[in-house]
């Protein structure tokens, strides 16, 4: 999607390095998977490792302890969460086990470590109530079951670090998130109006920001390499002959330590697409891209409240996020909704439309 790495600052020497292996969860998710590709295509020289099922089990401590330390990677992505929103209402247990419990036992790991986290997390943290772009320190107040285990597993994260002050921690809340695989509204509002001929009824009054798993991975990437970009400013000098001295004692290699160096950076940031628009509005952008490109003539789309679609989860009105403070600590805003989604659209056309868009 559109580009903002720039702003990562060159190392001394050239491109900065990731002092070890990213560990990835749900790489079969949409952020999880786009991070994966990232990584593959453009950073070769970094080693990435990202478990199956079999290798390390979310539903069991006693597997992520075991593979985090048989891996002990320089970084955590934790991608992977219960996303079923409206079947959490019915099954409580299962989503806090994936949202709240797995994360709390991947930073205790993290912190035992040094290992940075990167944990993505929701805008359904908050009520959804009003017209203000949400703060990071607004008040929680999650809706639904689903909103309620991602903020347990903000707070779980968060507690570890207070507990053990070991622990460089990124939680970056999200909304809207689309892509070019799996399930996603962007993707399905594409087969309808490409397929349909009657008006589709959307709903119009969530507010929100449309967020591309791409530009998300872009961003959980560019805060590692800032970090480990911090963390060898750092390490210069006396401190990094002391590690330098420390390290040869053990026999191990001298790697920069991620803390102190990000504790002042360590915390909650909100991360998605500049702008906001609603649902309606977003379908309405899909539609007008394959009457200008494409020379469709899609159904219309008829905005509808919320109520017009009962769910068993209440979802929130107000989505919108401040994402300031990525902006002011990294350098990082992620581009315009409009502009992310058009490339997407024009990505997914050779696939997901009838005769590749032709």
């Amino acid at each position: 999607m559109g580009s903002f790495l720039a702003v990562v600052p060159e190392h001394r020497g050239g491109t900065i390095q990731i002092h070890g292996k990213i560990l990835i969860t749900g790489t079969s998710g949409q952020v999880g998977s786009a991070l994966l590709q990232r990584l593959r295509k453009n950073r070769k020289d970094i080693p990435v490792v990202a478990p199956t099922r079999a290798e390390m089990d979310l539903a069991s401590a006693d597997s992520i302890r075991s593979y985090v330390r048989s891996v002990e990677p320089r970084w955590i992505v934790s991608c992977a969460a219960y996303t079923a929103v409206d079947a959490a209402e019915s099954d409580r247990e299962a989503a806090f086990a994936a949202n709240a419990v797995a994360p709390g036992v991947l930073a205790e790991e993290a912190a035992a470590l040094g290992t940075g986290i990167v944990h993505l997390s929701t805008d359904y943290v908050f009520p959804g109530d009003g017209t203000r772009p949400w703060t990071e320190t607004d008040a929680t107040a999650p809706p639904n079951v689903y909103g309620a285990s991602k903020l347990a597993g903000e707070e779980a994260i968060a507690a570890v670090a207070a507990e053990t002050g070991a622990l460089p921690w990124f939680v970056l809340r999200t909304s809207w998130v689309y892509s070019g695989g799996g399930k996603n509204f962007v993707r399905t509002m594409l087969r309808l109006l490409s397929t349909k001929t009657d008006p589709l009824r959307v709903v119009a009054d969530q507010h929100g920001a449309p967020t591309a798993a791409a530009d998300l991975a872009d961003a959980i990437l560019a805060m590692m390499l800032m970090g480990e970009d911090l963390a060898a400013q750092a390490a210069t000098g006396e401190n990094s002959k002391a590690l330098g001295r420390e390290m040869k004692a053990k026999g191990a290699v001298a790697l920069p330590p991620l803390m102190p160096a990000l504790a002042d950076l360590s915390g909650v940031y909100h991360c998605a697409g500049t702008g906001d628009t609603t649902w309606a509005g977003l379908a309405d952008a899909v539609r007008d891209a394959l009457v200008e490109e494409h020379g469709m003539t899609p159904p219309e789309i008829i905005p509808v409240p919320s109520s017009a679609y009962p769910t068993p989860a209440a979802r929130p009105l107000n989505s919108r996020m401040d994402c300031s403070k990525l902006a002011e600590n990294f350098g990082i805003r992620l581009p315009h909704w409009r502009q992310s989604v058009a490339e997407a659209l024009r990505e997914l056309a050779a696939t997901d439309l009838p005769d590749g868009g032709k």
